[in-house]
């Protein structure tokens, strides 16, 4: 069932482009479950694009009961290759501003409750994690944003946190220390499931306030969050559009064998029922 080689997560609304026609809208059910929602397919010059909202249409979902392993499998069974993520964070630095874009280079793992991989039950494996997000997607990300006059920021750590309350004080400040320039609830587990599938993932993330370290800004709120994230949509959808154009090409990264050589468990020792369903994502390797 190839589809779409380009995938985004993000709003439900994201794909709401001039120019955009809808080609389906798809039911999918994975091995791990059904994803958030539908996964509505469009055509944007051409280019087929597979859409996914990550909390579902309307936002029903807390960050933690999103079924990040279903969404992966459904996208990488409808042929994605790709994955452009779209996501709210807080600032941790003076200088990455509400309204700012980020590209992160790096991520600290905060989550304590998620299924972050497809493997284990009778088969073990172990992807290389140490660049959480594809270079080569990064490298053409950034002269589109420029090009967009969006104020953009790189090779920042993102710091993944639980959620759904918050942070305190003592913890946006603990997590400056350690050099870290945005926070979020979603990054994990969803760029490693996207390794261990071997799909191309990068995400840009959209500033909406400072977090709750600057003594003398408004506290986070849900209110300011939304706000900012209509103020976002705009530039998220003119970016997602110029560079729809660029992605989807050959790939010359790591991420399409991260799992190769990821599989420790002896041939004669692997689960049968696991084996069938990774088959669905790896019929390559099983």
């Amino acid at each position: 069932m190839k589809k779409a080689k380009i995938g985004v997560i993000g709003g439900s609304g994201l794909y709401e482009i001039e120019g955009v026609k809808v080609i389906d809208n798809l039911s999918i059910d994975t091995p791990w479950g059904s994803p958030s929602d539908n996964v509505t397919i469009v055509d944007v010059n051409g280019i087929h694009v597979a859409f996914l909202p990550r909390h579902g249409k309307g936002h029903r979902m807390l960050p933690h009961e999103v079924n990040y392993t279903a969404n992966i499998a459904a996208l990488k069974m409808l042929g994605v290759e790709d994955i452009i993520a779209f996501s709210a964070c807080g600032s941790l630095k003076e200088e990455i501003k509400p309204l700012d874009f980020i590209i992160p280079d790096q991520i600290i793992d905060r989550t304590k409750s998620r299924t972050s991989t497809f493997f284990g039950n009778g088969i073990a494996g172990h992807i290389s994690f140490a660049h959480p997000f594809c270079q080569r997607l990064k490298k053409l990300i950034i002269p589109v944003a420029e090009n967009l006059g969006i104020n953009l920021h790189i090779d920042e750590t993102l710091i993944c946190m639980e959620g759904p309350a918050f942070s305190t004080r003592a913890e946006s400040n603990l997590y400056r220390s350690w050099g870290a320039g945005i926070i979020n609830m979603t990054a994990v587990p969803e760029a490693q499931l996207a390794r261990e599938a071997e799909i191309c993932y990068s995400v840009v993330c959209m500033s909406t306030d400072y977090d709750c370290w600057r003594v003398d800004e408004e506290h986070v709120s849900v209110e300011l969050i939304i706000g900012n994230l209509m103020k976002n949509s705009a530039n998220a959808k003119r970016l997602l559009k110029s560079l729809l154009i660029e992605i989807g090409k050959e790939r010359d990264c790591e991420c399409p064998t991260a799992s190769k050589y990821a599989i420790i468990t002896a041939e004669n020792m692997r689960s049968i029922e696991q084996k069938e369903k990774l088959r669905k994502i790896f019929p390559e390797y099983f």
